[in-house]
């Protein structure tokens, strides 16, 4: 009896660290220089602190994703992971820094940058309530964009009809990418960067606040889930994904703060997907399709 004991601790102990993701990488780049300042209020600048986005701005699309039903996650998680995440202050030293490095971008920033940043990348994203009816004009479009980072690093033939559990993978993770990016968003109510800048002349004007980055949010977590299923290409994956949030500071419509909290959000929403079994069974699903192809 103990022997059996021991047994079933050590297979169950087996399936636990299995199903355990790849560990966040610590922030770097200029994220991790600007964490250092100071978040607090700064009574300098305390007239900051009374701008918050507008009501008037709302969009009802977004609004209504904070209603809709997960698919992995549950609603009790979701409105735990965003509490876990918070942006500096309005007048605070790191918000200053923030907006003078997003100045530093529109000074700098080529013509081939701000295409890339405005006409490439930010038309890219996958709304679930487009995938309802293949006869929606943008269906094909729609869920081509699933695929954007996997056929990015690993070419055309990646795709829902070559991957199918993948795309069903894919599909369960960005739902739940949308409903915990305005539900945060709208939470927390962060004015933009040009709301707090009057020198700051963005790319586009979004019509969402600005935390976190919803483009960097679903970056991170879908190049956190093909790292999964293909760990050789973790690097270029993540690569992938921070130059898709950095486009979102070239274009001026977001502060780095929202980019890093994103990338952070989106490691906690995996991770906590994994308590799911039905999660966990369309990872391995996807898994399988992948080595099944190798």
């Amino acid at each position: 009896m103990r022997k059996f004991i021991i047994l079933l601790l050590l297979i169950t102990s087996t399936v636990v660290l299995s199903q355990a993701i790849h560990p966040l990488e610590p922030a770097s780049n200029h994220y991790k220089d600007l964490k250092e300042l100071s978040a607090t209020l700064n009574a300098a600048r305390s007239e900051l602190d009374n701008i918050s986005f507008l009501p008037s701005k709302y969009s009802a699309v977004a609004l209504l994703y904070t209603m809709a039903s997960p698919a992995y996650l549950s609603r009790a998680k979701i409105d735990d992971l965003k509490k876990s995440v918070a942006y500096p202050a309005n007048s605070s030293d790191q918000t200053r820094a923030e907006l003078d490095f997003l100045l530093n971008w529109q000074k700098k920033r080529t013509s081939e940058q701000e295409e890339r940043a405005a006409q490439v990348l930010a038309p890219i994203g996958y709304w679930p309530h487009v995938d309802v009816m293949k006869d929606h004009g943008g269906y094909a479009r729609n869920l081509a964009h699933l695929f954007f980072e996997g056929r990015t690093i690993l070419g055309e033939q990646c795709n829902a009809d070559n991957y199918p559990a993948t795309a069903k993978l894919l599909r369960g993770i960005t739902k739940d990418m949308r409903i915990m990016e305005f539900t945060t968003k709208y939470h927390l109510l962060r004015p933009r960067p040009y709301d707090l800048e009057p020198e700051l002349k963005p790319l586009a004007i979004m019509s969402s606040p600005s935390f976190a980055s919803g483009h960097t949010l679903w970056a991170y977590i879908h190049a956190f889930a093909w790292s999964e299923l293909l760990p050789e290409k973790r690097k270029e994956f993540l690569e992938l994904a921070y130059e898709i949030g950095e486009s979102r500071e070239i274009m001026g419509i977001h502060y780095p703060s929202d980019e890093e909290a994103a990338r952070v959000l989106a490691h906690g929403m995996l991770s906590a997907m994994l308590s799911n079994p039905k999660f966990s069974s369309d990872l391995k699903a996807a898994k399988l399709e992948w080595k099944n192809k190798k």
